[in-house]
């Protein structure tokens, strides 16, 4: 296959420069900034599940304002790769990647057809914090977070999803649930365990509601579009998070009926911008700000402990402003659950690569299509197709010292040999958001291995879908902001 025009007239002009000789030719060369990238092939051999002791997922630190009253509470952070049960690392990121296109797919479907929802609060308060789980393991891409729920406490797992705003978990007596970590949670055996009459505000607030009219009980469904469903009463709970801080009367779905790809978290602990998201049900108390730090996708297979990090709500989520790169977040009046941000362009080997045009990240508010969103579920940055291509050839340019892989894998479309290297030199990458905002990103997040061979791909994919993702990759190690109250979003690095 014939490289790139671009590719083409980059290296062109490489080659005059050198023929020339003189400062010019040095000069391009000294311009091109590179940082030191680790190669570490995937392992070969199977992961073993290792335990995730409930006392030790459980537990954080827990702050208070000079009321009393909790301020910030956290917990740890951990890798899903500790539920893997015999897969590969190959067949675990085989797996992510296929469940990663069909939630790109979801996405950009419900970026540009969702109709507008209903406007949320804000007001002020402490916080806290819980632990997060990455879903590598068994393909989901999601990060886990471990919470308590109900009186007395039932320990889950949920997944944090910026991308949903519906809290949910499976419950007991269950018609169809799948196999999840811990025990299920049966509302029952619950004193604080509340049903929600279907002439409830609550009731009408959900997309997908009905009622039970023997019961006069809500009901709720959420469908994905890998095909998941989820359905059952509609209820409020108290939610226990590290250090024994409570969240009394949060609205979720309690799921009888559960099926699709859900697999080890007992729910989802809906993170978006819409009136039945988390941070929006606890604004009144706590403000609507929130943060986390994502950890290595491998760091737990290393050492569980170790790389620890933590999600943050309330007034400790935000932290210094002067450690946060911020750019303001941009709201796209037809999906009120995204987090949108402008992104205006992206260096490669430290300088501005021309193609990645602000026209084609920009967000068309008359249809909701176009526009960069920030997401926790989605694993691989997608841009738009031309800034795609325009990144991609300019990385591979300044990239040229390294040897290309024939063909790709999967989504990816530039991967390299580097087999037999412990230590490497790749050009740096990063990108640019308004308000000057930037996101320096260290090697391992845009150029990551996908066998044991040594082969490490360039993580990021074009997409002709209408909105662009920066996925969760991408955000490794960054502590990312959701400031909900100022209506930001910012990144700092080595955050976790």
């Amino acid at each position: 296959m014939a490289p790139p025009p671009s590719l083409l007239a980059t290296a062109l002009l490489l080659l005059l420069l050198a023929i020339a000789g003189g400062p010019n030719a040095a000069a391009v060369a000294e311009a091109v900034r590179y940082q030191t990238l680790v190669a570490t092939p995937l392992s070969p051999h199977p992961y073993t599940a290792t335990a995730v002791e409930d006392d030790g997922l459980f537990q954080g630190s827990l702050a208070a304002d000079e009321g009393g009253a909790a301020s910030t509470v956290g917990l740890r952070v951990v890798h899903r790769d500790d539920f893997a049960v015999n897969a590969t690392a190959a067949e675990l990121l085989a797996h992510r990647l296929r469940r990663d296109k069909r939630r790109a797919s979801r996405i950009s479907a419900a970026a540009g057809g969702a109709a507008a929802a209903n406007g949320t609060r804000v007001g002020g308060g402490s916080g806290f914090v819980a632990p997060v789980v990455s879903g590598l393991a068994q393909g989901s891409g999601e990060y886990f977070t471990k919470i308590g729920v109900g009186t007395p406490v039932t320990p889950a797992l949920m997944v944090l999803d910026t991308g949903s705003d519906v809290v949910w978990l499976q419950c007991a007596p269950c018609r169809r649930c799948y196999d999840q970590s811990g025990q299920m949670f049966d509302p029952r055996a619950s004193h604080s365990y509340g049903a929600v009459d279907c002439a409830a505000p609550l009731c009408r607030r959900l997309d997908s509601g009905g009622c039970d009219l023997r019961r006069k009980a809500c009901l709720y469904q959420v469908a994905y579009g890998d095909g998941s469903v989820t359905a059952g009463d509609f209820a409020t709970e108290t939610l226990t998070f590290a250090g024994g801080a409570r969240v009394p009367r949060v609205a979720l779905g309690c799921g009888h009926d559960n099926e699709g790809l859900f697999v080890a978290a007992a729910g989802l602990l809906g993170l978006g911008r819409g009136s039945l998201s988390f941070p929006t049900q606890i604004s009144r108390r706590f403000g609507r700000s929130f943060s986390y730090c994502l950890v290595d996708r491998t760091s737990s297979s290393a050492s569980a402990t170790s790389r620890s990090s933590t999600v943050t709500f309330g007034s400790g989520a935000v932290g210094p402003s002067a450690a946060a790169s911020f750019t303001p977040m941009v709201k796209n009046p037809r999906m009120e659950t995204f987090y949108y941000v402008q992104l205006m362009g992206i260096s490669v080997g430290g300088a501005r690569v021309p193609g990645v045009a602000v026209s084609d990240l920009r967000l068309d508010p008359s249809t909701g299509r176009g526009g960069v969103i920030v997401d926790s579920g989605t694993s691989v940055t997608r841009l738009a197709r031309p800034a795609y291509a325009a990144l991609r050839d300019a990385f591979r340019a300044a990239a040229a010292g390294l040897r290309l892989s024939p063909g790709g894998f999967s989504l990816f479309d530039t991967c390299y040999d580097l087999s037999g290297l412990k230590v490497v030199k790749v050009p740096t990458v990063s990108m640019h958001f308004a308000g000057g905002a930037e996101a320096a990103l260290p090697p391992e997040n845009y150029l990551i291995p996908v066998d044991s061979r040594g082969t490490f791909c360039f993580a990021f994919a074009g997409t002709d879908g209408g909105v662009s993702i920066i996925g969760n990759i991408q955000q490794q190690g960054f502590r990312v902001v959701f400031d909900g109250d100022g209506q930001r979003l910012g990144f700092v690095p080595k955050g976790c």
